[in-house]
């Protein structure tokens, strides 16, 4: 019998919250890894690690890393928005993944990508509408723009070019190692804060009445798992979510219950002139599962209960 060696994966970010997490599940499994970021974090990763900028580096440099690794897909999990400014959100979301396509372009051999979008490509939509991916995106974030403009180069290069390739859309990730400037990552720190006092923990919230899609961390990692090399031709672009939209306000409510701290919590207006960007985000993730055979395991609850595991964690 015939075994079918696993594809050796580069995740470019693999640093950051989503990225560790894929590198994770993808070492468990036994894929040979090569993590590609700026700088090489203090944590020891699994794999190789290569050190190359993104932003900033040769696309044909790029291509001689990719090849001298004998790389079989490239997973995307790089880009940025919280501190940065527009002109670095734009080099991190659209320069990068341009400069990652010339390099892609140029090799005998191109790896298969895997790309993270995110539903905020989409923008507004009326409430009680599930986002199939032939709705027409209206983003109004500026984020949300440059991520699409990031997902129109990639569809454009594989239906002019031929190249093996998927956008996921991803909904709102919740889970383990939660970013610290999310809200449920703010939320946490409050709650880790009054455990270790032994304080009750005094939290002020907005109304956070917005309905999103939010999906489990390890269940968005199956996902990309399963894009890696799929049965059948995939779509260009699938959605990744949990396929319901639940408050913020409830998430933060979990948390909170989960976490056992005593807690107040405070009712505070919203600033004036604020707001979310849309009321209302649900993912119609029909396509995902006829595709890659992929459908959402883990409840709002666990993805939560998995971030407040490891906010405890002693450091």
């Amino acid at each position: 019998m015939t075994v079918t060696p696993l594809p050796r994966v580069a995740v470019l970010g693999g640093t950051g919250f989503v990225g560790r997490a894929i590198l994770a599940t993808l070492s468990e499994r036994g894929h040979g890894l090569l993590t590609v970021a700026r700088n090489r974090p203090e944590a020891e990763l699994p794999g190789d690690f290569a050190r190359f900028d993104l932003t900033e580096g040769a696309p044909e440099d790029l291509a001689k890393l990719l090849t001298a690794e004998r790389v079989d897909v490239v997973v995307n999990a790089a880009g940025g928005m919280w501190g940065l400014t527009d002109e670095q959100m734009v080099g991190a979301n659209v320069g990068m993944v341009s400069r990652l396509l010339e390099a892609l372009g140029s090799m005998d051999r191109a790896p298969r990508l895997v790309h993270l979008g995110t539903v905020h490509e989409y923008g507004l939509c009326p409430i009680g509408v599930s986002l199939g991916e032939d709705h027409v995106p209206a983003p109004s974030m500026v984020y949300g723009r440059l991520k699409l403009q990031a997902t129109e180069l990639i569809t454009e290069t594989v239906r002019d070019q031929g190249l093996d390739a998927v956008v996921l859309r991803l909904g709102n990730v919740v889970g383990a190692g939660q970013p610290g400037h999310s809200l449920l990552g703010v939320m946490a720190a409050k709650l880790v804060e009054a455990r270790t006092a032994g304080t009750t923990a005094e939290l002020a919230l907005q109304p956070l009445t917005a309905q999103r899609d939010f999906v489990d961390l390890q269940d968005t990692v199956d996902a990309i798992v399963a894009a890696l090399s799929p049965a059948a031709a995939t779509p260009p672009v699938l959605n990744v979510g949990l396929g319901r939209a639940t408050s913020a306000r409830e998430l933060v409510e979990l948390l909170i219950e989960v976490s056992g701290v005593p807690t107040v919590v405070t009712e505070v207006a919203a600033p004036a002139g604020s707001g979310p960007e849309t009321e209302w985000q649900q993912l119609d993730i029909t396509a995902v599962r006829h595709s890659l055979g992929w459908q959402p395991r883990r409840t709002p609850r666990e993805a939560v209960a998995a971030l407040w595991a490891a906010a405890v964690l002693p450091a």
